[in-house]
């Protein structure tokens, strides 16, 4: 599905946008650390606990010797018992309805702000490419995503007590 996005034009005028609504789903996951920008994202064909354990195993391949807390929300597949949490991870769940508090959302708003508002895409095959490029862009930037991710109430979290 797709909803208009602003677009510049001049006074007057008023901009035409694509606009078609069809039921076809691609999912990306991603884990941010709003400290210091670094993200990790993969597009996969659909959300499960077998993929959700591929994409820990990816955070766990790119960071193996870090200690990673991640903050999830409640998804099935972000909780089911045949998930397999890497060593050196936590997984923690944020409170029922509460996407303002998970930092990656925000990145997802980017993503459709920048990648994908006012396009009007042919096959889903199409969409899934422009995510992943997006989130390869974000992923090489990681002061953009520092700035996306991190709330203030983060930036104010210490993370290591040796620096205190």
């Amino acid at each position: 599905m797709t909803d208009p996005r602003r677009a510049w034009a001049p006074p007057g005028v008023r901009p035409l946008v694509p606009r078609r609504i069809e039921r076809e789903y691609g999912y990306a996951y991603a884990a941010v650390a709003p400290h210091e920008g670094a993200l990790v994202s993969l597009v996969l064909p659909e959300v499960n606990a077998e993929l959700m354990s591929l994409f820990l195993a990816e955070v766990a391949r790119r960071y193996p010797q870090d200690f990673i807390l991640m903050v999830l929300d409640g998804a099935g597949w972000h909780k089911a018992r045949e998930l397999i949490v890497p060593a050196q991870r936590r997984l923690e769940w944020l409170p029922a309805r509460s996407p303002e508090l998970n930092p990656v959302e925000h990145v997802w708003e980017e993503l459709r702000e920048k990648w994908l508002g006012n396009r009007l895409f042919n096959e889903q095959a199409a969409v899934d490419r422009q995510v992943a490029a997006g989130l390869a862009s974000l992923e090489k930037d990681p002061q953009r995503v520092a700035s996306l991710a991190g709330f203030p109430w983060i930036q104010r979290m210490l993370l290591n007590p040796k620096h205190s």
